[in-house]
């Protein structure tokens, strides 16, 4: 075969397109901007990388040999390809709806996001989001799969792979009963959290890290101290469990606003004790936010929780 063909350039291919739509080398060189002998010298080069004749030139004009034609068919589809390709680009760039494949963990696709996607959903109804829930270690694993675009979790991932871009604040509460005992002193030493019963989320959970965390860098203390009476996969199922007499938790205040604003729970604060975080909004480095997704950014920054809803 001759390797000659995959030296043949695409603006060769669309020089061949203009003579014969043009029928003159003349005409066919002033649609393209060229020089004459500019566009004379793409048809010689095409024929040398073949071998073969593409083009008849006579005294009455131009003709295309059967190669030619071949060719001539085969450019008109490639420019066809390239104008469509332009076109959807195009489209892309000025649209600004879409769909976005997103997982998040508990907290945020729980407590927060719900709010702002019908907020979005009012001002963009042309933006679709499709949420996951999971916990934080397997959202970053679905960003780095490539399983969704994007996610939010309860803490700055290590990997740099990617990238965190922080959101929202978050605050890890005591809660209790209404009923319990603490109520009545309001502050407590973490020696008393010691000998409660406690129910601990489940790991992967950024909530439970974040507690280990703390306890550890702050209060070398391990997460063994406590007096764990079980472990439980979400938030609403502690908050149960809680509500149920089996223990006390350390749960995210947007867990829990409904709960304590109702009085079913009561938050107890702890001597000298005091644990904060952030929420990331995390991607792929390579990925490229699309208008749909900058938008969606956009809201996500622009609300805070607690924030839609308020008169």
């Amino acid at each position: 075969m001759n390797g000659g063909y995959k030296n043949i350039t695409l603006q060769q291919m669309e020089t061949l397109v203009c003579l014969v739509e043009e029928r003159s080398f003349s005409a066919a060189a002033k649609r393209m901007y060229l020089t004459q002998p500019a566009l004379t010298k793409n048809i010689r080069k095409m024929e040398d990388a073949l071998d073969v004749k593409v083009v008849n030139r006579s005294s009455t004009g131009t003709s295309l040999t059967p190669e030619g034609k071949i060719l001539y068919d085969v450019a008109k589809k490639m420019i066809k390809l390239r104008r469509e390709a332009e076109e959807k680009i195009r489209q892309m760039q000025e649209t600004t709806g879409g769909d976005i494949y997103m997982a998040a963990s508990t907290i945020p696709s729980t407590y927060i996001l719900p709010k702002i996607l019908s907020a979005l959903k009012d001002a963009h109804p042309d933006i679709r989001i499709f949420l996951k829930t999971e916990d934080s270690e397997e959202v970053m694993n679905m960003v780095l799969d490539k399983s969704v675009e994007i996610g939010c979790i309860g803490k700055k991932p290590l990997d740099g792979k990617i990238i965190a871009e922080p959101l929202w604040n978050d605050r890890l509460a005591l809660v209790v009963p209404a009923h319990h005992r603490w109520v009545q002193k309001g502050i407590i030493d973490l020696a008393d959290l010691l000998q409660e019963n406690f129910i601990l989320r489940e790991k992967g959970s950024a909530t439970r890290e974040v507690l280990e965390n703390y306890l550890k860098e702050n209060k070398s203390i391990p997460l063994s101290r406590l007096k764990i009476c079980g472990e439980l996969g979400s938030s609403e199922a502690i908050k149960e469990a809680v509500l149920a007499g089996l223990g006390v938790s350390v749960l995210s205040v947007h867990a829990v606003e409904r709960e304590l604003s109702s009085r079913l729970l009561a938050e107890i604060s702890i001597a000298d004790f005091s644990v904060e975080r952030k929420f990331y909004l995390i991607y792929l480095k390579p990925f490229e936010l699309r208008p749909a997704h900058q938008i969606f950014v956009s809201f996500l920054k622009k609300y805070p929780p607690g924030s839609i809803g308020r008169n």
